[in-house]
């Protein structure tokens, strides 16, 4: 069968792999339809890391994917905790958790990982089929598509990002990073209730979609810090309840500090390119930061597949592109480049591109 991987920096070749092993107990052979690809994903083909996770050999990117039950192995039981059924579409949760870890008890399966699907050394969804744990299927209804499927992983990121950020009715809230995660946490956080959202980004066209999404205010930022002077206008110098960082920008965390009010709230939802933290530290002491961090998600896909199929959030509009598998290295690097209007790549490895 084929699969994109990674041979090194910038090199996404498709080659010939074996295929997968049948489905032993409690596992689904899924044949995968979309796939996204996600920031964190791009930090590892520009780089051939991601954080102090190298990738030393070819590897499977793609963490955001759906695709269809092809086998099954006894006792296949899916993310609902019912019998999954062959020919089901499904959506994946890339994260396979340690169910015998403290944390994992504890109810936090995003810090109890045993693997996570699309992170060397695990393989991915790009490629045309992939065995995983049953569980981790979440079957999803017709009026959801294969794209808006594959898409339910960075809602669930950002439906995780705005619950530590514990946003009460009338709370203002920053958002910097209009990419498809903070489009997505502007969109959640007018939903539970926020008054006003600002959103700031690099690119024009970016800030036209979060003003489409209903931002209150979306401004260009050349400097990370023209957003400070931005939330001061708006706010009368007080600063916002929240401000989440979704950028991986130079100096975006600093910023996100700076135009929170005294004794606000600080989620860091994006991933620095150089896997270091910077900010000013009088600024998080003098205002009484409580500061959170983003590690994935926590079974949030019951919660995502009800905003998708009610229409709450509309997944299928982030879509800008779409590429066939043998095309992914074309789909990374126009991703890398940031081209004009490049909002989320989606690489089909079956169905219609």
């Amino acid at each position: 069968m084929r699969a994109a991987r990674l041979h090194g920096a910038r090199d996404i070749r498709v080659d010939d792999v074996p295929e997968p092993e049948p489905p032993g107990a409690g596992e689904a052979l899924v044949e995968v339809g979309a796939v996204g690809v996600c920031g964190s994903d791009l930090h590892t083909y520009q780089d051939g890391r991601i954080g102090d996770t190298e990738v030393p050999r070819p590897a499977v990117l793609g963490h955001e994917f759906m695709g269809r039950v092809v086998a099954l192995g006894e006792d296949a039981v899916d993310g609902f905790h019912r019998p999954l059924a062959l020919g089901a579409r499904v959506a994946v949760d890339p994260t396979i958790p340690d169910v015998a870890h403290e944390q994992y008890e504890l109810g936090n399966p995003n810090l109890a990982v045993e693997s996570f699907l699309g992170l060397y050394p695990t393989d991915g969804g790009l490629q045309e089929r992939i065995r995983v744990p049953a569980r981790v299927c979440f079957p999803v209804p017709d009026e959801v598509s294969d794209d808006a499927a594959a898409l339910l992983e960075p809602l669930g990121v950002a439906l995780h990002t705005v619950g530590l950020a514990h946003l009460e009715l009338g709370d203002t809230v920053a958002v910097l990073g209009s990419g498809p995660i903070g489009l997505l946490v502007q969109r959640l956080a007018l939903l539970a209730g926020a008054s006003a959202v600002y959103a700031f980004d690099r690119f024009d066209w970016r800030l036209e979609k979060a003003r489409a999404w209903g931002a209150t205010e979306s401004h260009r930022v050349e400097d990370p810090y023209d957003a400070v002077g931005a939330v001061e206008r708006a706010t009368g110098g007080r600063g916002v309840d929240v401000a989440i960082e979704a950028a991986w920008a130079d100096e975006s965390v600093a910023v996100a500090a700076e135009i929170a009010r005294l004794g606000g709230r600080l989620v860091l939802a994006g991933i620095p390119g150089d896997d270091r933290l910077a900010l000013k530290h009088s600024t998080a002491r003098r205002k009484g930061l409580t500061m959170r961090m983003v590690r994935r998600m926590k079974h949030t896909y019951p919660r995502a597949l009800w905003l998708a199929g009610s229409g709450k959030v509309v997944l299928d509009d982030l879509v800008s592109h779409r590429f066939p598998l043998e095309r992914t290295a074309e789909a990374f690097a126009s991703n890398a480049r940031y081209d004009e209007g490049v909002h989320k790549v989606m690489v089909r490895v079956s169905g219609e591109p």
